[in-house]
């Protein structure tokens, strides 16, 4: 049984913070109580999000205006009990950063779409297309979780 669940990105700015947002919504409509966070491998301390990720998530219900980006650190991943990425290259740095979390870290896409394009700065047909992607991919892992 899973408690604590943590989203990994880049700059926890867009696919983070957005998958964080849908998971909880997700998981409370289903009666779950799964604590749900989110943090960046290269994120600064307390950016919002992305403002095209922030009008995209309104539009599917979803308020990210509270969110405040944060850094990756090696406390986040042992708190957690699973570990979503968005890239393969994420889930490697992410071991090399804690070895030992290798049974706990997965592709957010690993039973849906594979890897999220990240659509930090490409617009809000970029933004529309990674939602779609972390929504199938959200609803793949709250059959499983």
């Amino acid at each position: 049984m899973f408690r604590h669940l943590l989203v990994v990105c880049t700059g926890n700015l867009c696919r983070s913070p957005l998958a964080e947002a849908l998971l909880r919504a997700r998981l409370a409509r289903a009666g779950r109580t799964i604590e749900v966070a989110s943090a960046g491998l290269m994120a600064g301390l307390r950016y919002p999000a992305d403002e095209t990720t922030c009008l995209v998530a309104a539009e599917h219900g979803l308020d990210l205006s509270a969110h405040e980006s944060r850094p990756i650190e090696p406390e986040l991943i042992r708190w957690a009990d699973l570990v979503l990425v968005m890239e393969q290259a994420q889930r490697r740095e992410l071991l090399d950063m804690a070895p030992t979390a290798a049974g706990k870290v997965y592709l957010l896409g690993h039973w849906s779409e594979g890897e999220i394009t990240d659509p930090y700065r490409r617009g809000r047909d970029a933004g529309e297309a990674a939602y779609a992607q972390i929504e199938a991919a959200v609803e793949a892992w709250l059959a499983r979780l």
